[in-house]
């Protein structure tokens, strides 16, 4: 690790855990395991994917759905709630690549209201956060 960011700069880590902990009291917790997991696939961040992978297991997250999950769309075995919640979390990730397609955001708004959006957002941009916070300084598996 190049250094400890919470060390460096701990009121940016109070923000940053603000921020998780909303989440966290707002949405339902495998979910955000597969949300964190998905982004940090498609971010690279190892750090992120062995934490998640482990929290997602205490959570009762089966390992056929942990190893599936990049290839959730082939694979029957997540909800549509969550396939949508997925798709969302890939175009916010890629976001530079198409926005949030319009057929995305229709298939999220059929699970989600207006607020669990936002709140799916925000979520998806925490742990966008937290990959580009542990890949910049060099943060690895433990």
């Amino acid at each position: 690790m190049r250094f400890d960011p919470q060390k460096a700069c701990p009121d940016a880590y109070t923000v940053m855990m603000q921020l998780e902990n909303f989440v966290r009291q707002n949405l339902d917790h495998q979910l955000y395991e597969l949300i964190k997991i998905r982004a940090s696939q498609i971010n690279g961040c190892a750090f992120c994917l062995n934490m998640h992978t482990r929290d997602a297991r205490k959570l009762g997250e089966t390992e056929q759905r942990i190893y599936l999950l990049n290839a959730w769309r082939e694979a029957p075995f997540y909800t549509e709630k969550e396939r949508a919640a997925l798709a969302l979390t890939e175009a916010v990730t890629r976001i530079h690549e198409d926005g949030v397609p319009e057929e995305v955001y229709k298939e999220v708004r059929k699970h989600f209201d207006e607020t669990e959006y936002v709140i799916l957002i925000m979520a998806i941009n925490a742990i966008n956060a937290w990959n580009r916070l542990a890949i910049s300084t060099g943060k690895t598996p433990q």
